[in-house]
C-alpha cells in the first residue's frame, strides 16, 4: 500500500480552507492499515501543532462486561459491540462545539478495554482524522454518522491480502499457526467481508499499488 500522503493532505486542506473544523473519516477493514494511514497524515499534516488530532473509532467498544450480558463477547469488533451513540455524540460535539475541549475514549489493546476521557481535543485542533471500520456502513445505527464528515478515505483492500494480514497479526501475538488461522476466519475476517461490502460511497478510495 503505497498512499499518496501530499495528495490526501492537499484534500484535506483543500476541505479546511472553507471551515473553522473539519472531520475526516478514514475507513477500512481490519488490517487495512488505518491506524498505519491516519498515524502517517496525522505527521504529515503537522501534528498536533499543525491542529490535527486522531479519533480512533476503536475506544467506543462496549465493555467486556455488557458483551458477555449480551452474549456478543467472541463477536467483540463486529459492529453491533459499539456505542454507536456515543461515537455520534462525541462527533457532533466536535463539530458543533469547536470552540471547547472535547475528551474521548482510546482502547487499550493491552488491557482489552476502552479508558473514557483518555484523550483531549483542544480548540486549536481543526483538523480531525477519524479512523475505524464502520464509519461509512450503510446500515444504521452507522448511517447516522455519515452526515458529519467533511471527507472521507476508503482503504480498498482485497480480501485475500486481509486473511493473510489477519492470520499474521494473530501469529505475532504468539498464537500457533491453527490457532490464529481460527481466530482470523472466525471473527475478524467476517468484520471485514462487512466492511468490503457494507460500506458506502467515498470520496477517495485509496488501493494497493
Amino acid at each position: 500500500m503505497t498512499p499518496d500522503l501530499d495528495a490526501l493532505a492537499d484534500a484535506i486542506r483543500a476541505k479546511h480552507a472553507d471551515k473553522g473544523r473539519i472531520l475526516v473519516a478514514i475507513v477500512g477493514a481490519p488490517a487495512s492499515g488505518k491506524s498505519t494511514l491516519s498515524d502517517r497524515l496525522y505527521h504529515h499534516l503537522g501534528g498536533d501543532k499543525a491542529g490535527a488530532a486522531v479519533v480512533p473509532m476503536d475506544g467506543f467498544h462496549f465493555d467486556n462486561g455488557i458483551l458477555e450480558d449480551r452474549g456478543l463477547l467472541a463477536r467483540k469488533g463486529a459492529p453491533e459491540t459499539f456505542d454507536v451513540g456515543g461515537l455520534k455524540r462525541t462527533l457532533t460535539a466536535l463539530r458543533d462545539a469547536p470552540n471547547e475541549d472535547v475528551y474521548v475514549p482510546l482502547f487499550d489493546r493491552t488491557l482489552e478495554i476502552s479508558r473514557g476521557s483518555a484523550r483531549m481535543i483542544a480548540p486549536d485542533h481543526k483538523i480531525i482524522l477519524v479512523e475505524g471500520n464502520y464509519l461509512l456502513l450503510g446500515q444504521s445505527p452507522w448511517s447516522e454518522l455519515h452526515d458529519l464528515f467533511d471527507l472521507s478515505i476508503y482503504l480498498d483492500v482485497p480480501e485475500d491480502t486481509l486473511r493473510a494480514r489477519l492470520i499474521a497479526r494473530w501469529r505475532s501475538f504468539g498464537f500457533d499457526d491453527a490457532t490464529a488461522t481460527h481466530k482470523a476466519t472466525s471473527n475478524d475476517l467476517p468484520n471485514a467481508q462487512t466492511v468490503i461490502r457494507g460500506t458506502g460511497k467515498a470520496d477517495i478510495r485509496v488501493r494497493p499499488s
